[in-house]
């Protein structure tokens, strides 16, 4: 089995790559169009916010890019959880404190970017929907103004 279906395929931002995988900053926005953050409100309650390029930038996104931005949020988080097992076995405490914070930063990203990927993916869903629905309502419009 193939882990890169797109091995042909060169990075359109292998400087952008290497950072993600070494520092894991905001590479999600240049990567894979995407960017999340929460904030606190007035009444003290947690709001997601998510942005996305438009549909069409994100169809032009390197599709290599998004695998290796994709399998590093999630192989990061597997790493994390193998180094808890090994400090859980070697009883070091203060290290699983680190890993514990680690792993939770590790799931809220993929949390982050997946419900923002799918918001985005609903994004387009409303702007289709709205689009085939204004073009059937102006086709009837100018039907039944035709016929009169």
């Amino acid at each position: 089995m193939d882990l890169n279906p797109h091995a042909g395929e060169n990075y359109a931002h292998p400087k952008t790559c290497l950072f993600h995988v070494i520092f894991k900053n905001v590479s999600g926005r240049i990567l894979v169009g995407l960017r999340w953050w929460n904030e606190i409100n007035d009444l003290g309650e947690s709001v997601w916010k998510f942005e996305s390029l438009d549909q069409e930038s994100l169809a032009r996104m390197n599709k290599k890019d998004s695998w290796l931005f994709w399998w590093t949020l999630y192989l990061t988080a597997a790493a994390w959880i193998v180094l808890a097992i090994f400090s859980l076995i070697r009883l070091q405490a203060d290290y699983l404190l680190v890993i514990g914070v680690c792993l939770t930063l590790s799931i809220a990203n993929i949390v982050g970017f997946t419900k923002c990927r799918k918001d985005a993916k609903q994004k387009i869903q409303q702007f289709a929907s709205q689009t085939i629905a204004s073009q059937v309502s102006s086709t009837i419009q100018s039907a039944i103004f035709s016929a009169v």
